[in-house]
């Protein structure tokens, strides 16, 4: 990996993990730029968050396109274009495709608001009350061609209080996440990871 490598941020939402990679950035945490953040939703918070700071924003909008694969080949060519060389996923709401996932195999990171393999999926955190889970957290993992289900890289438990809602126990796993993600980068630039079958191996 090169001394500055290039990321390129899928978002569709309000940017908040987004942000923490930034700033990670910014101190020294990670080293790496952003070249550019991509979402799918013209509306997302993360892409007025970007520009505001001179990153690169791009709405790849999928109502657009008339097929997944149309919309996923105007991703990757984005992608490419900008040279990145770790795609990460920042609350970016769709499954991509086998074709997606090996335009940039083992070089897609995703983060998951549970302790996957439990709750994938959409509402993790009305799944776990719902389940009526005692313990939850965030799983940062490699994105392959399933549902949540890529090799973990690192995760991280939170308490389930009884008296929790959806509302508290994602501002309770938020704070982890803006911790875990940045850290799990971080590990991947410095060429730490090394990816076994399902299992991903932390090198010294």
């Amino acid at each position: 990996m090169t001394n500055t490598a290039v990321l390129g941020v899928l978002a569709s939402g309000r940017g908040s993990n987004l942000q923490s990679i930034i700033d990670a950035i910014d101190i020294g945490r990670i080293k790496a730029e952003i070249a550019v953040v991509i979402s799918d939703k013209p509306e997302a918070n993360a892409l007025k968050r970007v520009a505001e700071l001179g990153i690169p924003a791009v709405c790849v909008d999928r109502k657009l396109y008339d097929t997944k694969e149309e919309f996923e080949k105007a991703l990757v060519e984005e992608l490419e274009k900008h040279r990145v060389d770790l795609v990460i996923l920042a609350g970016f709401m769709r499954i991509l495709s086998p074709y997606f996932v090996n335009a940039f195999k083992n070089k897609i990171m995703n983060i998951h608001p549970s302790l996957l393999p439990a709750f994938p999926g959409a509402h993790a955190h009305r799944s776990v009350l719902e389940y009526g889970a005692k313990v939850s957290g965030c799983t940062i993992h490699f994105v392959d061609e399933g549902m949540d289900s890529g090799p973990i890289i690192l995760q991280e438990s939170v308490p389930v209080l009884d008296d929790d809602t959806e509302e508290t126990l994602a501002a309770r796993v938020l704070k982890v996440e803006h911790v875990l993600y940045p850290k799990a980068i971080a590990l991947y630039l410095e060429d730490k990871l090394e990816i076994n079958g399902r299992r991903v191996m932390i090198k010294e």
